[in-house]
């Protein structure tokens, strides 16, 4: 483990301290656990990235709106899609 040295302002950190031991935890590890999911939103994006390409893929092969028409009976419209 690495450690981390960051400047705070002491009311903040008085805070933090206070929020922390009211859940039974410290600062550091309310930190570390923050860090570990800012670092991992990157990963978490990219797959929901690929996610959607694939699917947009497969809409594509499966004939888009083509099957959305068939599943449903009838197509969208503009006055369908804008009703008030």
């Amino acid at each position: 483990m690495a450690n981390l040295t960051i400047t705070v302002d002491e009311e903040v950190l008085k805070r933090a301290r206070i929020r922390a031991l009211e859940r039974g935890t410290s600062v550091n590890a309310v930190l570390a656990e923050y860090l570990r999911a800012f670092a991992g939103e990157a990963h978490l994006q990219a797959r929901a990235t690929r996610s959607l390409v694939a699917l947009a893929a497969e809409n594509s092969k499966a004939g888009g709106r083509a099957r959305a028409k068939a599943r449903s009976g009838r197509g969208w419209n503009r006055e369908d899609l804008h009703e008030r």
